[in-house]
């Protein structure tokens, strides 16, 4: 006659061979779902964090693994993590790239790996590589609407700078492209200083203190960046410039803060967190065979904060929950 404890314990054991039989589709189907690579320019930038991290969430609420890879502002280090990610066998890519180089190289590798590429931000211009699709700002338009509103500011007249950020990427072509259209609406405005400083606050502060020195009577300054417009917004008070325009495009926590307080007059407010969940949910849809309706390119257009509305958004609607700590 068997005994009471062992039958509790072949009954045990039945009991848990059942119940992991019955996990076993629920664990095969997780374990089925294609890990997403993303190789993204940086994680400093808080546009590039924000981004990253509407990524997460979107992943995280579908179920997904995201393999998320920074080239620290480095072309050729990201060329190789992105050769790494297609190694794993990734089964879509998410890419912000660093610059034109590394785009090109990029989508090139995925391409002949067969994985489809969602490109955010940055859309490379060279190369014969294949986009499933483009997530941006309208950056055109942005920095149109932006340099119409500043010439507004200081009477459609006067002498102005303007701040590039890298050189050849999308945002920068884009942006200049945009002001140059509303520079040639307004020909009271003077352009007398040109500089690029790779979208970085401190180089903006160290080139607005030299043109403010080669042209001290400029009115206002034109920053492609929210950084660079704080970096030409300090530089201008510290030469005693209380009245010079700084404005930027992003949409910064730091930028809607110094809005508020007066240093900078203006930005142009990005959407990253949600065109980040954007691009893992269009990812999941194309690994899944149901994005053959999603557009070549999705625009997001922008919203102009200044002075006088600053108090009728919260950073956390274009940054994301992580706002607060930006």
């Amino acid at each position: 006659m068997t005994s009471l404890p062992t039958t509790r314990r072949a009954l045990g054991a039945l009991m848990g061979a059942t119940c992991a039989m019955a996990m076993l589709p629920a664990l095969a189907l997780a374990e089925s779902k294609p890990v997403i690579g993303v190789a993204v320019a940086d994680q400093k930038s808080l546009f590039y964090i924000a981004a990253v991290d509407g990524m997460r969430a979107a992943a995280e609420e579908a179920g997904y693994t995201l393999n998320v890879q920074s080239a620290s502002n480095n072309a050729r280090q990201q060329i190789d993590q992105v050769n790494n990610l297609l190694v794993q066998q990734i089964g879509a890519l998410i890419f912000i790239s660093q610059d034109s180089t590394a785009a090109a190289a990029g989508v090139r590798a995925a391409n002949q790996a067969g994985v489809p590429v969602v490109a955010v931000d940055q859309r490379p211009e060279s190369g014969d590589g294949q986009l499933e699709t483009f997530i941006a700002t309208d950056s055109v338009k942005a920095a149109r609407d932006l340099c119409t509103w500043m010439f507004e500011q200081i009477g459609n007249e006067g002498k102005i700078a303007i701040l590039k950020g890298v050189l050849g990427s999308t945002a920068q072509q884009q942006r200049t492209q945009g002001c140059a259209e509303a520079l040639e609406a307004t020909p009271g405005i003077e352009v007398v200083a040109t500089q690029s400083a790779n979208w970085d606050e401190n180089e903006a502060f160290k080139a607005t203190q030299n043109i403010l020195t080669a042209n001290p009577d400029i009115k206002a300054v034109f920053a492609e960046s929210d950084a660079m417009s704080l970096g030409a917004a300090k530089a201008a008070r510290q030469a005693g410039r209380n009245d010079l325009v700084s404005v930027g495009i992003d949409g910064f926590p730091t930028q809607l803060n110094a809005i508020r307080d007066g240093l900078t007059q203006a930005t142009m407010a990005q959407i990253p967190y949600q065109m980040g969940q954007m691009a893992v949910r269009d990812a999941i849809r194309i690994m899944s065979g149901e994005g053959a309706d999603i557009p070549e390119i999705q625009y997001q257009d922008a919203v102009l904060i200044h002075g006088e509305n600053v108090g009728e958004f919260d950073a956390t609607v274009f940054y994301g929950p992580a706002a607060a700590q930006m």
